[in-house]
């Protein structure tokens, strides 16, 4: 595996640098090779190499722990969530929860909207909330994950920002954008029809290992098999929970427009993957491709560590401090799956925005570890400084600066060429 520093700058600034390569080592490790590639989503080995060959027109496969990357097929196209969207609208319940802003037993309002637009008078899947009645959080909870109850969503989201409008504009995107879910677009809380519903599989399965990672003893409801509510039983509409060993979450979803999608987890020997497909064109397609590329992934990658905790991982340029460069390492192993059979070229690249200015604290964020596999990404990872970096002297930062203005200037000329 290469590994190499680069830094990547705004545009801005004449004493920025953009992309420099500030040094390179080669690590031997016996379990891969060195490949150059470029950042884009690609359909992942062929088959022959072990690959994973699947009809959905978009899907992913991750490892929950890592992050890492296994499979992507058009992992970054816009599409209708359909009611997998349901896991934005409990994500952003789980956050007040947690935040203190609202408790579990506090009771919610059944509005004539949410009961005609969600409830039993909407033909859509409902916990069969009664109109008028009063719900508690966690029981709307229970049947928006179990039961997907569109009702519920409406509830929730009537109960926290007033209305659905508010809540989907305000609220989920808001939260959204903080987990670093980018594209993804909210018009409702459940996913129903609209124009405004955009998330790609990349982030659906993104918001998944965040919501396991996060909110473990709520995320025992998605394996639930069955909720009963205002007398009537229903069953968790996951294929999975009842076809494949250690599976416990998470949502499926369908609407004309997205076709049949489904967020799907699973554990066996200790490792947890996600997998997220979408616009299949039935049900059954859903539930085989889901539960197919799980098995594929479980049965061919295992996990191995590229970096221990503080272990040196690189080096980042820094501007007017009392030394040139500064150590980065990271509190947590850096882990990627790879696979068994050893075929697997990995190239890692430390990249973040510099040089760094000094003062730098120890433990401060510079920057972030990529290890691409192949043509993917397949972790991404923050890195820290391992030690402070005072200023230096006067003669140091004007030396620098000159250094700077210099390289800005070339950099500019080359650009004219």
């Amino acid at each position: 595996m290469a590994i190499e520093t680069t830094a990547s700058c705004s545009s801005k600034s004449i004493r920025s640098w953009s992309r420099l390569i500030l040094a390179a080592a080669v690590i031997a490790v016996g379990w891969c090779g060195v490949v150059h590639a470029a950042n884009q989503s690609v359909q992942g080995f062929k088959k022959e190499e072990g690959g994973f060959y699947g009809a959905a027109p978009t899907a992913i496969l991750i490892e929950a722990t890592s992050g890492s990357v296994l499979f992507e097929k058009n992992a970054d196209e816009l599409r209708a969530p359909s009611s997998m969207m349901k896991l934005m609208t409990a994500e952003v319940v789980l956050h007040a929860i947690r935040q203190g802003d609202i408790k579990p037993t506090d009771e919610y309002h059944i509005s004539e909207n949410a009961w005609r637009r969600g409830g039993a008078p909407s033909g859509t899947s409902t916990m069969f909330a009664a109109l008028n009645s009063k719900v508690s959080v966690d029981d709307l909870l229970h049947g928006a994950l179990i039961q997907s109850g569109n009702d519920a969503c409406i509830a929730l989201a009537e109960g926290i920002a007033g209305n659905e409008q508010t809540f989907a504009a305000e609220n989920m995107t808001k939260r959204a954008r903080e987990l670093g879910l980018t594209r993804s677009t909210f018009a409702n809380s459940n996913g129903l029809p609209d124009p405004g519903n955009k998330m790609t599989v990349r982030e659906l399965a993104k918001l998944a290992r965040y919501i396991i990672l996060t909110y473990p003893d709520y995320y025992k409801l998605f394996g639930e098999k069955e909720f009963t509510w205002n007398k009537i039983r229903q069953f968790n509409r996951n294929p999975l929970l009842n076809s494949l060993e250690g599976a416990d979450g998470l949502k499926t979803g369908y609407t004309k427009e997205g076709g049949y999608g489904m967020v799907g987890s699973a554990v066996q020997n200790g490792i947890r993957l996600i997998v997220v497909v979408n616009g299949l064109e039935d049900s059954e397609d859903r539930a085989s491709e889901a539960k197919k590329m799980l098995e594929w992934g479980f049965r061919n990658f295992e996990t191995r560590t590229l970096f221990a905790a503080q272990q040196p991982i690189g080096y980042a340029k820094v501007f007017g401090g009392d030394s040139g460069y500064v150590k980065l390492t990271s509190p947590d192993p850096i882990e990627v799956m790879v696979q068994k059979n050893g075929t697997d070229k990995l190239i890692a690249r430390i990249v973040y925005s510099g040089p760094v200015r000094a003062p730098i604290a120890k433990g401060q964020q510079v920057g972030v570890i990529k290890v691409w596999r192949g043509a993917n990404i397949a972790v991404e990872h923050p890195v820290y400084a391992a030690e402070a970096i005072g200023k230096g002297s006067m003669v140091r930062r004007a030396v620098d600066g000159v250094s700077e203005l210099a390289i800005g200037m070339f950099r500019a000329g080359i650009e004219k060429l």
